[in-house]
């Protein structure tokens, strides 16, 4: 029976661990995230009628909101208790929508509460302090997610129209994905330059020895170009080495290093990604766990506070706590003399939440391995040393910098050292850093004793050449950490940006950095191209703050979307008109320079090395963009939308190479490249047709090609002979997975060393002889004929599972059906729904019926926009 309260939180972890807290007279029911969405289809937002918004339950949402609808039928307040940010209070807002269109409920009493921790004290304090939900930051939420899908819905349908093979646009998506290419582009367009260093060994009096580096020449104090070449070093090396040196000053000055101020989400994506390895999307789940509750000792309780937040602020009594800790743990030494104050340095920060912390600091991570897996306990013991290192007391280093001079003063050699004098917070914790090989202070290196006048003997002296570097590649820490300098998105939603950017095969993440697919370069010049204004990084960041002005209540959220909309609009409608040719001329101008690099050697990269007068250029297909020839339909020569290195271009200039003419036909035959290996082919191909080809099998170098080889290649598939028993013919041939021996329906690889073109009748016969008929697999149960055509509905069991099948249709069984309880019209069931989806063999099937949605959706649609969001609904909801 339902309690006299009932508690309405996300997640069922955390609706257990409150429930634990609350005891009887509760009930604790979650809605499991989001209970309705914007359908995924056009007119969901409507600007013609000031913004109207049509939401729906979700499929799953369903019967979690029947749940909830009938325990509220007898609950005397219904308490909405769940996230504190703007999600949470939209959350309880659709659910209190909902629950007030019920019959009985228009009238129900229902309170918001929220706490930053889930632990008893918390919780407790919450229910003792509710509130009304939060209009503006509802109005936030609305706003938010009406400009999001106008942003989708409008503008992906442009994307699929003008730039086929393109997914979806998203307004703080596009940008990010902006971020990456920019990146690449700038080091596509890096031209290292050379320098030189020189450093140069010392021994002092007593033994000791140090590295100086070179730092004045002839009174000029040289910067990172001041050796330019190896003859500049080379001379510099030999003052070096004629001279003779002395210590010429001694600095050493005390500085202080500070702690860095408690995790905000952004920054405990950085840190989890440098320090364990986690990605963004990995980080948050496991926070998300330690924070809605895990078990410790026969007890449910949520180890740290809640994990989306950009303030850096911690409540009074974690900081008394912390300070009590450190004192009790490391001694007196280690707590400064008054509590660490931060305040965040982030555009945008709105400072809603405590950052995140341990709910209870005397929970040391070496208690609690047992309780936690791997991925947990390292989490939380980051989020708890961070936590202890930024109330303790400021490292102490000694520096000290040694300037050796020869005689003369005309060469002077630095060197540096760093020493703790003081670990402070260094004893818990130090920030990791995108390049280990950053060392800011040199801590650690230690100078001998020496004074001014001390005269050091010149051991070896090492120049050194060295490149400028191009700018690094992002990798997910220092993407999330430039976002959030600019201010784009919000912490909530970084996990998520990066990956919808990978599952749209946008951006690739290798070794742990981001690459540009060249999918998501053509995406982005074109939004720069046509809609440059909404992929900038101020406009972005702008509107962030508008969204914050409506959650403080400083800006009606309807006034924002009408100033967005008649601009957006209004460039949405200037690409009517916009042809494919004209964006492939566009995206050809700005796509150039990467797709068509200079050569070393000067010569033409857009040269087509089939029929040499062509120009290669951008072009665009239903599937997607390709490069391909100006002299099409005369030259066919295509390859994959990708830069080729140098060898590779090379190497493509060296084809296609012609063989000579084929005496049948007096066709010219040629060697080509491919973008799947060498074939050779026949002719050009006259009137559209596709000329006849061949590919070369493995083994076969393209160098031993000549006349005869090709023409016995195009020639295949052979007979080979007519087998002595069975009286059929066996042939020869190439086909997708390689060479091959046919004989009747059975088929047999050839094995590295046969050739396809000259294996015989006896090598032929004794490899067939392997070869068995795939046995007939036995049904396990026969449920009966089907009703259309009478055909046998039998059971299988398959390598995934037991399955129906219906002549070449194939249905998996559910988990909770069995084998022996499966019924015919059960059977049937599952058939007809997996043939409606064009299943048929297992493999292909699942696959196909995507593709032939969207063949016909798409062009279906070409009033606009608006129609055209429909079609492809699916795809723009990301």
């Amino acid at each position: 029976m339902p309690g006299e309260n009932l508690v309405i939180v996300e997640s069922p972890a955390k609706a257990k661990t409150i429930n634990k807290y609350l005891g009887g007279g509760f009930t604790v029911l979650a809605s499991y995230g989001h209970v309705r969405d914007l359908p995924p289809k056009d007119g969901s937002v409507r600007p013609d009628e000031d913004f109207a918004m049509d939401w729906e339950p979700g499929d799953r949402s369903k019967k979690h909101i029947d749940a909830i609808a009938k325990a509220a039928k007898d609950a005397g307040t219904i308490y909405l208790a769940t996230d504190p940010d703007r999600e949470g209070e939209a959350i309880s807002w659709h659910v209190q929508e909902i629950l007030k269109g019920k019959r009985g409920l228009a009238k129900a009493d229902f309170q918001r509460v929220t706490f930053n921790e889930i632990t008893k004290s918390a919780v407790l304090e919450a229910m003792a302090s509710p509130r009304d939900i939060n209009r503006e930051m509802v109005d936030a939420y609305l706003a938010r997610r009406a400009l999001d899908y106008l942003v989708g819905f409008t503008l992906s349908p442009v994307l699929w129209r003008k730039l086929p093979g393109s997914k979806s646009a998203g307004r703080v998506q596009s940008v990010a994905l902006r971020l990456v290419c920019e990146r690449e582009a700038e080091i596509e367009g890096f031209k290292p330059r050379e320098f030189w260093s020189i450093e140069a060994v010392f021994r002092t009096a007593d033994g000791s020895e140090f590295t100086a580096r070179l730092t004045h020449l002839d009174g000029r104090k040289l910067d990172k170009f001041g050796l330019p070449d190896e003859a500049s070093a080379k001379a510099a090396a030999a003052r070096i080495e004629a001279g003779t040196f002395a210590v010429q000053s001694v600095e050493s000055k005390q500085v202080r290093r500070n702690p860095y101020p408690p995790f905000t989400t952004s920054t405990l994506q950085q840190e989890a990604s440098r320090k364990l390895g986690f990605g963004a999307s990995q980080t948050m789940r496991t926070a998300q766990k330690l924070y809605e509750g895990v078990d410790v000792g026969g007890e449910t309780v949520g180890l740290i506070t809640y994990m989306r937040t950009d303030g850096v602020t911690l409540a009074q009594e974690a900081i008394a706590q912390a300070r009590r800790v450190i004192g009790q743990t490391f001694g007196d030494a280690y707590v400064p003399g008054s509590p660490r104050v931060y305040k965040s340095k982030v555009k945008n920060a709105q400072e809603a939440h405590e950052a995140i912390r341990p709910t209870d600091l005397s929970r040391h991570p070496d208690k609690l391995p047992r309780h936690l897996d791997r991925d947990q306990h390292r989490l939380y013991e980051l989020i708890w040393k961070r936590t202890m290192a930024c109330q303790m007391e400021s490292a102490v280093l000694d520096q000290v910098a040694v300037d050796v001079a020869a005689g003369d003063g005309s060469v002077v050699l630095r060197a540096t050292g760093s020493i703790v004098k003081f670990d402070g917070f260094l004893k818990v914790y130090e920030e990791g850093r995108d390049d280990p090989a950053d060392d800011e202070d040199g801590a650690g290196k230690r100078l001998p004793p020496v004074g001014k006048g001390d005269a050091v003997d010149r051991r070896t002296v090492k120049p050194e050449q060295h490149f400028t570097q191009p700018p690094p590649r992002y990798s997910e820490a220092s993407l999330v950490k430039t976002m959030e300098e600019l201010g784009i998105g919000r912490p909530s939603t970084y996990a998520s940006i990066l990956q919808v950017l990978q599952d749209r095969e946008y951006v690739r993440l290798e070794k742990k950095r981001f690459h540009p697919e060249d999918r998501g370069r053509l995406v982005t010049a074109f939004l720069q191209s046509y809609f440059n204004r909404y992929v900038e990084y101020d406009f972005t960041a702008n509107l962030e703050e508008q969204l914050d002005d409506i959650s403080g209540g400083r800006i009606d959220w309807k006034t924002v979307l009408r100033d967005f909309w008649q601009a957006f609009h209004a460039a949405i409608e200037g690409t009517k008109d916009l042809t494919i040719s004209q964006v492939i001329e566009t995206l050809d101008e700005e796509l150039g320079p990467h797709f068509f690099p200079p050569r070393p050697d000067g010569s033409n990269p857009r040269a087509c090395p089939s029929c040499q007068s062509g120009r290669l250029g951008l072009k665009l297909a239903r599937n997607g963009a390709f490069i391909g020839c100006s002299n099409y339909p005369e030259c066919r020569f295509t390859r994959p939308l990708e830069v080729i290195d140098e060898n590779a271009a090379e190497e493509a200039a060296a084809y296609p190479r012609a063989l000579g003419d084929d005496p049948e036909t007096g066709l010219p035959v040629s060697l080509r490249k491919g973008p799947y290996g060498f074939y050779v082919q026949l002719g050009e191909g006259e009137n559209g047709a596709k000329p006849k080809r061949a590919s070369l099998p493995k083994g076969l170098p393209p160098d031993d090609v000549d006349l005869e080889k090709a023409l016995a290649l195009l020639a295949l598939p052979r007979d080979v002979g007519t087998h002595p028993e069975t009286k059929e013919t066996i042939t020869a041939g190439i086909g997708r997975y390689g060479p091959y021996l046919k004989h009747g329906g059975a088929y047999k690889s050839l094995a590295a060393d046969d050739d396809v073109l000259t294996i015989g009748m006896n090598r032929a016969v004794e490899l067939l002889a392997d070869v068995r008929q795939r046995p007939v697999a036995e049904p396990l149960r026969e449920l009966g004929p089907h009703p259309k055509d009478q055909e046998t509905i039998n059971v299988f069991k398959g390598r995934y599972g037991p399955y129906v099948r219906h002549g070449k249709v194939m249905a998996s069984l559910p988990k909770s059906v069995e084998v022996d309880q499966i019924t015919l019209d059960q059977a049937v069931e599952l058939l007809d729904a997996k043939a409606a989806k064009g299943g048929g063999k297992k493999g292909g099937a699942r696959k196909a019926a995507p593709k032939k949605t969207t063949a016909k959706k798409a062009p279906a649609k070409k009033a606009g926009a608006s129609k055209a969001t429909t079609a492809k609904a699916g795809t723009a909801k990301a």
